[in-house]
């Protein structure tokens, strides 16, 4: 058909924020500055604003099922985006979600604990994405408390990171980026480990209070450019550039942390 144009697409795997400034929302904007067509799977319904998480009402793994089928019966996504699903059985009907369809380009941003300090992921379920999610991840971004978690170390020097990647990635990921926007230093020093090799993104950390969402724009975009077609080194370092832009140009659209700009430099 004369005039048809065909985007990439991909799926976010995630919650809403009804803040509007993490988890699906946040993940939607960030394909949408990218030009890829954002198509969604809701594992729960967050009550949030940019200050506080109220409330967390989880969907059903039927539903889930139901819309994972939706999706990859007719977009196929070149690359999946997994963010906060917070239940051991809602990460379980993702994971086999996944095997079914065989999804690839698949990044995992293992949500625990929101900015507010609110638990985002279930006591319980913490086993189910170590042994379900993870060997299904191309990437895994844990940021620094979460790289503790999952590798059952304290973090706290380079040749932690470097050991906590391997423990991490022996579970199952094919890649792994520990974030270091939680530590202290003046340089902000993101580890990438591929199996083989280690990686530094470094760049002079920004002070800004737009932090709220960091983590899941950092990981959609990522997913943006795998979905478009660019290498794993080469989506993460267009990643980490989109995400500082953001951060330079961040908007404060409620009275708590700010947010990102997802379309950097087209407000004015």
């Amino acid at each position: 058909m004369a005039g048809t144009r065909r985007l990439p697409s991909a799926l976010t795997i995630a919650s809403s924020d009804s803040g509007g400034g993490a988890g699906i929302q946040a993940d939607l904007l960030t394909f949408a500055a990218h030009g890829v067509h954002g198509t969604t799977v809701l594992a729960a319904a967050t009550a949030q604003n940019t200050r506080e998480v109220t409330a967390i009402e989880t969907l059903s793994p039927r539903f889930l099922r139901r819309q994972l089928d939706a999706v990859f019966s007719d977009f196929r996504p070149r690359a999946v985006k997994i963010g906060m699903l917070f239940g051991g059985s809602q990460i379980r009907a993702v994971a086999a979600g996944l095997s079914r369809w065989k999804a690839f380009n698949v990044v995992l941003d293992p949500v625990m604990v929101a900015k507010s300090g609110a638990r985002l992921l279930s006591r319980g379920a913490l086993s189910s994405l170590e042994t379900r999610l993870l060997p299904l991840a191309d990437l895994v971004t844990p940021n620094l408390p979460e790289a503790e978690v999952l590798a059952g170390i304290r973090v706290s020097t380079e040749a932690d990171r470097r050991l906590a990647a391997g423990i991490i990635a022996d579970k199952g990921p094919r890649a792994v980026l520990i974030k270091g926007g939680h530590s202290r230093s003046k340089e902000v020093r993101d580890l990438l480990f591929d199996g083989q090799c280690f990686t530094v993104f470094a760049a002079p950390r920004l002070r800004t209070r737009a932090s709220h969402g960091t983590g899941c724009t950092l990981s959609s975009a990522i997913a943006a450019n795998l979905a478009l077609g660019r290498p794993l080194d080469e989506s993460i370092e267009r990643a980490i550039a989109y995400l500082r832009a953001g951060l330079r140009e961040g908007l404060f659209p409620g009275r708590g942390f700010g947010v990102p700009d997802h379309f950097p430099g087209r407000r004015r």
